[in-house]
């Protein structure tokens, strides 16, 4: 794999020709006549929300095909798709079912009604998971074979392995599973959201002389859905592993004495996962969160699993019983619960079949032994996530909480562990007398137990705790430090793309900035005087803060591109997030393409822009990088005449984030680390072995090196910024 340079950044060591922009097949086509009557509200225009979503996510399984990925690496790509999948009916298809219910046949930018949607939904969502199998059936477990990975079939098992299977059922399942039979004593059971259940067909009289009929096994959610077989039931040289379903199974008849089993067949429901707080109704959010949280494992059905022996009497069962359609059925050829198998990934010693560990690198001026303040003080310090480490951030928060020049600190938390080091240096500076305040959105989706349980921590150590403001969701990431030095107070802020988590700072793309300057704590301090307190918006000088002025500072700054374009000067914007939704941005690029502005976006995932218009979108460019690292950047490069400005921002180009989050957009002032930013975004447009071309009819076209030399992003990143072993 050739790796790119740059400069890539001042502290790389690495220096090799600038990669040149717009010179691969797909580069910008020649400047067209714009359409001056062109409507840029036509439907037509864009590309549905969801269904770009879903793209996203084939996207993700496609990796499972490329072989360029370690064979268990390739795996975990294909238990993501599930995940990913799993969370797109929770939320996204919930969503379009909740607004069916109401009666609201609204449509987005893109025209589509709900119920079109959901159909299309239907067929895409029935092709892929088949296919997912089809990969994990056909490719994937042969392959895993011929490396000594087996998962055993129950059809495959030996005489030992079926009375070790045996022995395992008796001693860990027979206690904890609990059998339920079907009859108007004992109705349908209420199973919890994507929990592993069977429906057991039975014959005979049971004691109490009641007639088979079918009866419910939900199986233990304390039991691992991948058991590993002892080593000397395996093959020579093998590791093998059975599913807690097939030892179920295997046994069903053991939970239903003097009766006959006539079919056991495995099914999940997933069920409505979202949550839905009144402000006008909430006297204390974090009360009505925990009772909101109870209701998410028992919502709404939305999509029915079977395993694809399930008899169709007995699906239809089902269906009635969830208040399904047909089209939400899903039969499966393996277990209705493979997003479960990545705890056997994370179990086994194969070090070859994954991803080579590496040590995330430091910039050279974050010398050991000395103060951070010091550093940071001297100028700013830009990390690179995960190719740089994230342990300085954690670091400055430590180093803050024991200084006692430190007088205040003020922290925002989406996601991050209750015994995270961020979370831990917090309780130690708030035991230590400093006056910390801690903004937590408990909202986050998915996080909110955890949320809640840091939020209690950080109260029982004496910090103050705010759960920002009631209708506006705080996914804005600052700290801000106060600290007395030499009679008088300096501020210092850290500001960044990602989440004050260290696990993800490992598998995410990120930016962090660590600044003294002084306008930008400044406009960091006010921002949490405005979150703590009441008032009109506060003034900020230099940083764009939603859901006030980034929104308008965006779209001023695309159409100040646009500007030079109709001068006849060169033009040029780089837009990298992960989500590209919001109608009137995307207007707005489209004037800028009309105006003759090169503008290359890079969206990780949902597009609603379509690109290749004539005389709309010819000049737009919209590529997707998926590979070993999740992109989570929100970086933005502007020629401005020849004065280049960059970006970096917490927000996505989405409604939500502009109108209905509290988020911060910063500029890089340090004309070297804006100037490294640049040389990353431009290694990402020359990618040509991860990067994935957003064509004109919404489908993606996966780039390929051809005669050239294969350049990923991430590799050449990683080889630029990671420490060299």
């Amino acid at each position: 794999m050739q790796q790119l340079s740059g400069p890539i950044g001042e502290e790389s060591g690495v220096d090799i020709p600038t990669p040149r922009l717009n010179q691969t097949r797909a580069g910008i086509k020649p400047k067209a006549k714009p359409q001056a009557d062109a409507d840029l509200s036509d439907p037509s225009l864009y590309f549905n929300r969801e269904l770009s979503h879903l793209q996203f996510n084939i996207r993700v399984l496609e990796q499972a095909l490329d072989e360029s990925h370690p064979l268990l690496n390739r795996l975990m790509f294909l238990l993501i798709f599930s995940s990913n999948l799993d969370e797109f009916f929770e939320i996204r298809v919930a969503g379009l079912k909740h607004q069916l219910a109401l009666g609201d046949a609204s449509t987005g930018a893109d025209g589509r009604s709900p119920r079109a949607v959901l159909s299309e939904i239907s067929t895409i969502a029935h092709e892929q998971i088949e296919r997912q199998y089809q990969i994990l059936n056909e490719v994937l477990l042969p392959a895993l074979l011929e490396k000594k990975l087996r998962f055993r079939r129950r059809s495959d098992w030996t005489k030992a392995q079926r009375a070790w299977v045996r022995d395992y059922f008796e001693g860990e399942i027979m206690p904890v599973i609990s059998p339920i039979g079907l009859d108007p004593s004992h109705p349908f059971p209420r199973l919890v959201n994507k929990s592993l259940n069977f429906i057991v067909k039975l014959e005979g009289k049971d004691a109490f002389g009641r007639e088979g009929g079918l009866a419910i096994l939900p199986a233990p959610r304390s039991l691992p859905r991948v058991i590993k077989m002892p080593p000397e039931l395996c093959d020579e040289g093998f590791k093998e592993a059975v599913f807690l379903s097939s030892m179920i199974h295997a046994h069903a008849e053991e939970l239903f004495p003097g009766m006959t089993v006539r079919g056991c067949y495995q099914f999940r429901l997933t069920r409505n996962a979202d949550m839905s707080v009144d402000p006008e109704e909430v006297s204390d959010l974090a009360s009505a969160l925990r009772g909101e949280l109870l209701a998410r494992r028992y919502g709404s059905g939305v999509r029915l699993e079977v395993v694809d022996t399930c008899p169709e009497e007995l699906a239809t069962f089902l269906l009635k019983q969830f208040e399904l359609e047909e089209e939400d059925l899903y039969r499966v050829n393996g277990p209705v619960n493979l997003t479960r198998m990545m705890s056997l990934i994370g179990d086994v010693d194969l070090p070859d079949m994954f991803y080579r560990p590496f040590t995330p690198g430091f910039p050279k001026n974050l010398g050991k032994g000395s103060s951070l303040f010091d550093t940071i003080a001297a100028g700013d310090v830009l990390l690179h996530h995960p190719f740089q480490s994230f342990a300085p951030v954690e670091d400055l928060l430590s180093e803050a909480a024991r200084d006692p020049g430190v007088l205040a600190i003020k922290q925002t938390l989406y996601r991050t562990g209750a015994d995270s080091p961020i979370v831990n240096s917090l309780v130690e500076a708030a035991r230590g007398g400093k006056e910390v305040t801690v903004v937590i959105e408990l909202r986050a989706r998915f996080d909110e137990a955890d949320n809640l349980s840091l939020a209690s921590r950080l109260q029982e150590a004496g910090a103050i705790v705010i759960y920002g403001v009631m209708a506006y969701k705080t996914h804005a990431k600052m700290m801000h430090i106060v600290r007395r030095e030499k009679d008088k107070l300096r501020h210092y802020a850290h500001l960044g793309t990602g989440n004050y988590h260290s696990k993800t700072a490992r598998l995410y793309t990120d930016y962090s900035l660590l600044t003294a300057n002084p306008t930008l704590c400044e406009d960091v301090h006010q921002v949490f005087q405005q979150l703590s307190g009441m008032g009109r918006a506060r003034r900020i000088e230099t940083l764009l803060h939603a859901p006030f002025t980034l929104h308008e500072g965006l779209v001023a700054m695309i159409e100040r591109e646009a500007v030079e374009a109709r001068k006849g000067k060169r033009a040029h914007l780089i837009v990298k997030c992960n989500s590209l939704t919001e109608p009137k941005l995307i207007q707005a690029l489209y004037r800028a393409s009309q105006a003759g502005v090169e503008c290359d976006l890079i969206i990780r995932g949902q597009c609603c822009l379509r690109p290749g218009v004539p005389g709309v979108s010819e000049n737009i460019r919209v590529r997707s990088i998926v590979g070993r690292f999740l992109e989570h950047t929100r970086v933005f490069y502007f020629h401005n005449g020849g004065k280049p400005e960059v970006w970096a921002s917490s927000a996505d180009f989405m409604t939500r984030n502009m109108f209905h989050r509290v988020e911060t957009c910063f500029p890089l002032l340090d004309k070297k680390l804006a100037a490294r930013v640049r040389k990353d975004l431009e290694t990402y447009l020359v990618d040509n072995c991860q990067s994935w071309l957003l064509q004109p009819d919404g489908s993606y076209l996966k780039q390929q090196p051809g005669d050239a030399a294969p350049i990923s992003a991430q590799e050449t990143l990683l080889y630029a910024y990671a420490a060299k072993a």
